[in-house]
């Protein structure tokens, strides 16, 4: 087979996790806002996603890119912002719509909602919904690897400003020092919350500031897929083959607001309009039609099977029961209740 048809094939698997992870954020939204869209509506036409919901439509690229490379005894970590890395590390789509129902069925039990989530069984070791509290989370995770001497890495995903907090440094530093098998993972959006990331950050931004610490990084396109694919192909290697953390620095673009009712209103228009004309699975449906020199019914057919798949996730999150009023007292630290006394 020619390199051609494996970029191709890449291509197209690319492709169907990108459309898995938009469709499940669109019905997501849509569902938090209690509005109409393709996937339809509650009867009373009230929200059905309960507590906040962080988008990361339009950074598709990244998670698909960087997972495509993970095995199932690798971990992960991610963010609050974090339905794309979950889906792309396996975990399972109609439980995770349970979860943001605050069904019993759910990851958490309907308890935890979307900021998280988390999946032990395929080493999605959880979304935090604490800017840059995965990093220290991801380095003990990675230092456990190998003090066990485990053949698995660890993927820790953040953002742009999460650089900015003391997590951050601390993380590379320990994982830098103890030559840990982790990947860290820049998805460089250019917004923190509400507020613009680079008049805030000083320097050249992530991967320069992992330079400072003696650990190796490569910027890349973070909308284009195949570009990430390949420089996490390469990092990943690398941290496999024993040589220590490395830091892939990924610039992309959030196309929502910070949650998925804030209508970013603080955002200059012609801004958002460029970033649409980027979009990471348009650019990778044409990179697939020019390499395969197909027209675009495989594509098409990768998407309605991910709209179907959706659809019967919300018909499931929907007809799934409430939890039990007791389960409020379970899953939670206990401080004596008042046995001191």
């Amino acid at each position: 087979m020619s390199d051609n048809n494996n970029e191709t094939e890449t291509l197209l698997s690319l492709f169907r996790t990108m459309v898995r992870i938009r469709a499940f954020e669109d019905a997501a939204e849509a569902a938090s806002q209690g509005g109409v869209s393709a996937y339809g509506k509650s009867a009373d036409g009230s929200a059905r996603v309960r507590g906040p919901l962080h988008l990361s439509t339009g950074q598709e690229a990244v998670p698909a890119g960087v997972c495509a490379h993970l095995r199932p005894d690798d971990y992960l970590t991610s963010t609050h912002r974090g339905h794309g890395h979950t889906l792309a590390k396996g975990a399972d789509l109609a439980r995770m719509m349970c979860e943001l129902f605050g069904k019993a069925t759910g990851y958490n039990g309907g308890k935890g909602g979307s900021m998280h989530i988390a999946d032990f069984s395929v080493g999605m070791l959880g979304a935090n919904g604490v800017v840059a509290a995965g990093l220290p989370i991801a380095v003990g995770a990675a230092h456990a690897q190998k003090l066990q001497r485990r053949e698995g890495i660890t993927a820790c995903f953040f953002g742009d400003g999460a650089i900015n907090r003391g997590p951050f440094l601390e993380a590379l530093n320990w994982a830098r020092v103890y030559a840990l098998p982790v990947l860290f993972v820049c998805e460089d959006n250019r917004w923190s919350a509400t507020t613009p990331t680079g008049p805030l950050t000083a320097g050249g931004g992530a991967s320069v500031r992992a330079g400072g610490l003696d650990i190796p990084s490569v910027q890349v396109d973070g909308n284009d897929v195949l570009a990430v694919h390949q420089a996490a192909a390469e990092l990943v290697a690398q941290v496999r083959a024993g040589g220590g953390p490395r830091l892939l620095h990924a610039i992309t673009y959030r196309v929502k607001g910070h949650v998925s009712v804030d209508l970013a209103a603080y955002r200059d228009p012609k801004e958002l309009e460029a970033a649409l004309q980027d979009d990471p699975i348009v650019r990778a449906r044409a990179a697939w039609m020019a390499r395969s020199g197909a027209d675009a019914g495989a594509l098409d057919a990768v998407e309605r099977e991910a709209a179907e798949e959706v659809r019967r996730a919300l018909a499931q999150a929907d007809a799934a029961p409430w939890p039990d009023p007791q389960a409020a007292f379970t899953d939670i630290q206990t401080t004596g209740a008042g046995t001191w006394r």
